[in-house]
């Protein structure tokens, strides 16, 4: 392999020193896919410390991840044309799976022909460990969150979620409480019996007696056969009532002796059924006020109120959307074969400043908005909906409310024409009138720095 000359101490060192002191295993392939050398780092990783055989054999035969039967990566490379970056792979190391992040670039002759590959890779398994670490400390059966509130009800579903007991969620429109019912299911020892969802405010009082309590065949025009209603359904499994506060009196009724009794009739039959299922109600409303109203009766109330889990509006935990937004990007890049990595700063800025009447779910369709007008790698503010643009158009505004209303002023502005340059000092600075020198300081001097 060449050589390098270090001038000042007239050191010869050659290639290999160079590759051997890398941490990284770096492993050189041949264009018939033969091992051309391994540096100490792959020796390690792959276990063939002290193997002197392995210059010339198939690669496979020495590195043997994953990929090698399904995709291999030199063969990918070469299709595409393009450098392989960060693709994980696994592979068996005695008892233990390695998770490998793997670099690929082709190597070319002066002609541009194709002569081998490089392949860089690194051990990314502690990191892969303290980032699913980093998911249970912040999430619970898919719920997303770090703020005290929401860490609160992460508490409340670890005891409650074994149990038989009702649970009653309370909490405003788009809050995530059909997500609270579906981890209390997936959490509790009826996780593989049915889980059985309903939305009570989407049916009249008729067609949601039938629906929950079924009916027998002639008990009403159309009913021309027997049917099961949800709560059958449901047996030894959970029903989740959405809305529960939108349902009659009349339905308040039977709903009370299948709380007390674990029974009722078919409409329209005479059969008493008994059932084994857990209960979960969920409401926008407030179920005392309703109480005191006269509209929704006190006994079914506390019966429901067993175990109350109350949801926070996002407006009371915007600690959280950093991390929503993280996961909604996620979600949409899946989903729509995006590679956008994040919101810039002052996106995020607006995202943070705005209250969310919608809740979590406004969020999320914000970002999907976003995704939709967005062709670069980050979100910007023109890809918010244009409600959101106006609000946070006022930089003058939300300056004055600083205790340094110019400095605020001044990064702000910094930030803005960051974006709209992609981040490049140097255009950015032309836009400042100012030199790029400038701008780095004034960047440290008020503790700008880029995101993501």
């Amino acid at each position: 392999m060449a050589q390098l000359n270090t001038a000042p101490k007239e050191v010869i060192i050659n290639s290999d020193t160079i590759l051997n002191s890398l941490a990284d295993g770096v492993v050189v392939i041949s264009k018939s896919r033969r091992i051309l050398f391994m540096n100490r780092a792959a020796r390690e990783l792959f276990e063939r410390v002290g193997d002197e055989t392995m210059e010339g054999r198939m690669c496979k035969e020495v590195i043997h991840h994953s990929n090698c039967s399904l995709c291999c990566l030199m063969t990918t490379a070469v299709n595409t044309g393009e450098q392989i970056r960060n693709r994980e792979v696994t592979i068996g190391k005695g008892e233990k799976t390695i998770t490998l992040s793997v670099n690929a670039a082709l190597l070319k002759d002066e002609k541009g022909a194709v002569i081998g590959a490089v392949e860089i890779f690194r051990d990314i398994s502690l990191l892969k460990e303290l980032k699913q670490e980093l998911n249970n400390k912040y999430s619970f059966e898919g719920i997303i969150g770090k703020n005290y509130k929401i860490h609160e009800v992460y508490e409340l579903l670890h005891e409650v979620a074994p149990t038989k007991t009702t649970v009653l969620i309370e909490g405003e429109s788009g809050t995530g409480k059909e997500l609270i019912a579906n981890a209390i299911h997936h959490a509790s020892p009826r996780k593989d019996k049915p889980f059985i969802k309903i939305n009570c405010a989407a049916l009249a009082e008729g067609v949601l007696e039938s629906e929950l309590f079924g009916h027998v065949k002639g008990a009403f025009t159309g009913a021309i056969a027997d049917k099961p209603g949800r709560f059958e359904l449901a047996d030894n499994g959970t029903i989740f009532l959405d809305e529960i506060g939108d349902i009659t009196p009349n339905i308040q009724v039977k709903l009370l002796r299948v709380l007390q009794e674990s029974e009722f009739e078919r409409v329209g039959g005479t059969k008493t059924i008994k059932v084994d299922v857990r209960l979960i109600a969920a409401t926008n409303k407030n179920l005392k006020t309703l109480v005191e109203e006269g509209k929704f009766r006190e006994d079914l109330y506390y019966r429901l109120k067993v175990m109350p889990i109350i949801m926070p509006p996002l407006r009371d935990r915007k600690d959280d959307i950093p991390l929503l937004v993280s996961h909604f990007i996620g979600k949409f890049n899946k989903e729509m074969g995006k590679t956008i990595s994040n919101a810039s700063p002052v996106a995020m800025e607006m995202l943070m400043e705005y209250n969310y009447p919608g809740n979590i779910r406004e969020l999320e369709h914000i970002i999907e908005h976003a995704f939709v007008r967005c062709s670069g790698n980050a979100i910007l503010p023109e890809h918010l909906p244009k409600d959101m643009q106006k609000a946070g158009q006022d930089i003058v505004g939300r300056a004055i409310k600083t205790e340094r209303p110019f400095d605020a002023l001044e990064k702000e502005t910094i930030i803005r024409l960051l974006d709209e340059s992609d981040w490049k000092l140097k255009d950015c600075a032309d836009k400042l009138k100012i030199s790029r020198t400038t701008l780095w300081r004034k960047m440290k001097q008020l503790g700008i720095e880029r995101n993501g």
